[in-house]
C-alpha cells in the first residue's frame, strides 16, 4: 500500500505533520478533509504490501492517527517544518523501489492480455497487483485501481506518475478509453514501448562507444599538456641542449596557460550564451524554433519527425476505426505530440476542415512530410481512409527502420571524422615531443656528440 508523509493545517492554524500509509492520496486527502484537517503538501515516499498486516515501526493507520492527533508533531504558527535526522533516516530507508522500463512492458502486455479475455479494469489491475513483484509499481496499480473504482478513467490517476509512465504512454491510453478501445491502445502501447526501448538501445550502442572515442582521446590531450610536456621541457632545460619542442606543442602549451589564467571568461562566456538560449526557448517562439530545429537539424532531424508523425498516423487510425470522424480524430489524437510544430499542422489541419479545404494540406506544405506519406493520405481520402492508413503505418516503420540503419553508418563516420582531426593534434602536439626525447638526439647535442645513424 503506498505510504505517504503530509503535512496539514488543523481548524486551530496549528501544523500537523506524519507519515501514514492508505490506498490513494485521493482517500488520504478526503480522510484529512473530513477530520478538519487542511493538507498542505503530500508526498509519496514508499510502498507496503497488502499482504504484510503488521505495522511498520513508527507507522500508524490513519484512522489511529485522527483518533490520537496528539502523537503528531504539531508546530505552532505556520513555518516550515524541518524533519529530524531519524526522520531522513527513515524517508531513506523506505525510498520506493525503481520501475523500469521493462515493469513497465510487463505490466503493459499483461493488461493487454487480461483484457483480450475480456476482464473489466477493476479485474485485470486486481489480478495483475496480486502478481506484482515491484513494490513501487504495485502500490501505483492499486493507486489506479483506487481510481478505477472511484469511476475515474485510468489515465487521470498515471498523470500523477508521468515519472514513470511516458507522455506519450499516458495519452495512448487517454486515447483507447475515450475511443473505447483500450484494448487496441494497449497493443499499440506495448508496441510503443518495445519500439523505445529497441530503438534507444540501438542509438546508445552507436553514441556511446564513439563519444567515449573522443572523449578519450581529449582527456590523452589534456594529460599530455598537463604532465608530459613539462617532464619532457624539463629534461631539456637540464641537458643544456638548444633543440626546441616542435612549434605547434609550444603553440598550444602556451595557449593552454593563457587560457588557465582567463578561465573565466570563456566559462562566464559558456554560461551566458546557455542561460540565454535556455530564457529563448522558454518562451513560445523560442519553443517552436527550437521545435522546428529538432525536425531540421542533421543526421537526427528526419528520425525525430517520423517517429513523431507515426505515432500521430497510429492514434488517428485508433479513432478511426472506432467510427470518430476526421476532426474529431485529429483533436483526440493531437495529444500524443508533444513538438510544438506538429501541434501547430494538426491544429491547421483542423481549421481546415472546418472551412471545408484539405486537412492534408498543412503536413505536405511543411515540407517536412515524405511525398509518399502525402499521397498515401490522399488516395485514401478518395478511396479507403483506414485501410490506407494500416499501410501508411506500416510503410512509417519501415522508413523508420531504414532512418535508423542510415544513422548507424553516418554518425560513426561523423565521429570518425573528429576523432581524427583530434588524433593528428595528438600526435602533433604530445607523440612527436615523446618520440624526440625517446631517440634521444638532444643528449648527443648537449655533450658535443655527432648522434648515432
Amino acid at each position: 500500500m503506498p505510504e505517504y508523509v503530509y503535512r496539514a493545517v488543523t481548524s486551530k492554524g496549528q501544523i500537523v505533520r506524519n507519515r501514514v500509509e492508505d490506498v490513494s492520496r485521493n482517500n488520504l486527502i478526503k480522510k484529512l478533509k473530513v477530520n478538519d484537517l487542511l493538507p498542505i503538501s503530500i508526498t509519496q515516499v514508499g510502498y507496503r504490501s497488502k499482504k504484510t498486516k503488521a505495522n511498520r515501526r513508527n507507522m500508524m493507520d490513519i484512522d489511529d492517527i485522527m483518533q490520537q492527533a496528539e502523537s503528531a508533531n504539531i508546530l505552532q504558527g505556520r513555518a516550515i517544518a524541518r524533519p529530524s535526522i531519524k526522520e531522513r533516516v527513515n524517508l531513506f530507508l523506505s525510498r520506493e523501489e525503481k520501475v523500469t522500463k521493462r515493469d513497465l512492458i510487463i505490466f503493459t502486455q499483461n493488461f493487454y492480455l487480461l483484457k483480450k479475455a475480456n476482464f473489466n479494469n477493476i479485474h485485470a489491475l486486481s489480478t495483475i497487483i496480486d502478481s506484482t513483484d515491484n513494490l513501487s509499481l504495485r502500490g501505483i496499480l492499486q493507486d489506479i485501481l483506487a481510481g478505477v473504482e472511484a469511476g475515474e478513467y485510468m489515465y487521470t490517476t498515471m498523470e500523477y506518475y508521468s515519472d514513470i509512465f511516458p507522455y506519450i504512454y499516458i495519452n495512448m491510453i487517454k486515447v483507447g478509453e475515450l475511443s473505447g478501445a483500450l484494448n487496441k491502445s494497449l497493443e499499440q502501447a506495448v508496441k510503443y514501448l518495445e519500439d523505445v526501448d529497441s530503438t534507444g538501445s540501438r542509438i546508445k550502442k552507436i553514441i556511446i562507444p564513439n563519444v567515449l572515442q573522443l572523449v578519450a582521446i581529449i582527456g590523452i590531450l589534456i594529460f599530455g599538456v598537463a604532465y608530459i610536456i613539462p617532464l619532457i621541457q624539463e629534461a631539456f632545460a637540464k641537458s643544456g641542449t638548444t633543440q626546441q619542442l616542435p612549434g605547434i606543442t609550444l603553440w598550444f602549451v602556451d595557449f593552454c596557460n593563457k587560457l588557465i589564467e582567463v578561465w573565466y571568461i570563456p566559462v562566464l562566456a559558456i554560461l551566458a550564451i546557455v542561460g540565454v538560449i535556455y530564457l529563448y526557448i522558454r518562451t513560445p517562439k523560442g519553443k517552436y524554433n527550437f521545435h522546428y530545429f529538432k525536425y531540421r537539424m542533421p543526421i537526427f532531424g528526419k528520425l525525430i519527425y517520423a517517429m513523431d508523425f507515426s505515432r500521430l498516423m497510429r492514434a488517428m487510425l485508433l479513432n478511426l476505426e472506432n467510427g470518430m470522424r476526421i476532426q474529431d480524430s485529429l483533436e483526440v489524437s493531437k495529444s500524443v505530440i508533444k513538438n510544438y510544430v506538429m501541434l501547430s499542422m494538426i491544429e491547421t489541419a483542423i481549421n481546415n476542415i472546418l472551412i471545408g479545404a484539405s486537412w492534408i494540406e498543412p503536413f505536405e506544405n511543411s515540407g517536412l512530410s515524405s511525398s509518399m506519406q502525402t499521397e498515401m493520405l490522399k488516395i485514401g481520402m478518395q478511396t479507403d481512409l483506414v485501410e490506407m492508413m494500416k499501410k501508411l503505418v506500416e510503410y512509417m516503420e519501415i522508413d523508420i527502420n531504414n532512418l535508423i540503419q542510415r544513422l548507424m553508418s553516418v554518425f560513426p563516420q561523423v565521429v570518425y571524422s573528429i576523432v581524427g582531426v583530434f588524433l593528428i593534434f595528438l600526435v602533433c602536439v604530445i607523440i612527436v615531443p615523446c618520440i624526440q626525447l625517446y631517440m634521444g638526439t638532444w643528449i648527443f647535442e648537449s655533450v658535443d656528440l655527432p648522434p648515432l645513424i
